[in-house]
């Protein structure tokens, strides 16, 4: 019995110091380096929820790609929301700082993006709260890249970094 008591002690004590380590370092990761996440809406048609509200499309978000604002146009990235920080939107990039873009519906026809800014649109235009609602949206609000579809499983994936045709910036600074 005595044997059996000492066996539980340890395995307890055992689990814990497992415990203790797996959860910094499981928050690390999932803060740090990637998560997952569920996209709602019909923002992004067809990218990402071509079904509509049947069915929502689960992505793979990479933290660890953006650590230093590396950001391409046409990619797809998580940002929290300028109008509301508590909110995550997900959006494509568009242009880039120092590019000239023809906005759809913003208060200006024309925009340079500012140092530090990129211009980001949903794929399925007027159902989308995009920077033609609020303009150029600061690197610092880049939340992460969505890089693969992961669920359901008839649509896994890598996301293409595309730009649509019309919507390449008019002038671009020097790459």
């Amino acid at each position: 019995m005595a044997q059996a008591q000492g066996f539980g002690r340890r395995y307890i004590k055992a689990f814990l110091k497992g415990f203790f380590v797996a959860i910094p370092v499981t928050v690390t990761f999932l803060d740090r380096v990637a998560c997952v996440a569920r996209v709602e809406g019909a923002s992004m048609q067809p990218s990402l929820n071509p079904g509509g509200r049947q069915a929502s499309d689960v992505v793979l978000l990479n933290h660890w790609s953006i650590r230093n604002y590396d950001v391409q146009r046409g990619d797809i990235v998580s940002l929290v929301s300028p109008r509301n920080p508590e909110q995550k939107i997900i959006k494509r990039v568009i242009a880039l700082e120092g590019d000239i873009i023809k906005t759809i519906g913003y208060k200006k026809k024309y925009v340079k993006i500012p140092h530090g800014h990129i211009w980001v649109e949903g794929d399925h235009h007027g159902h989308s709260f995009d920077s033609n609602a609020f303009g150029p949206v600061s690197l610092g609000l880049l939340h992460a890249r969505a890089t693969h579809i992961l669920w359901p499983p008839q649509r896994w994936q890598k996301l293409q970094s595309m730009l649509p045709p019309e919507r390449k910036p008019l002038q671009r600074e020097q790459e």
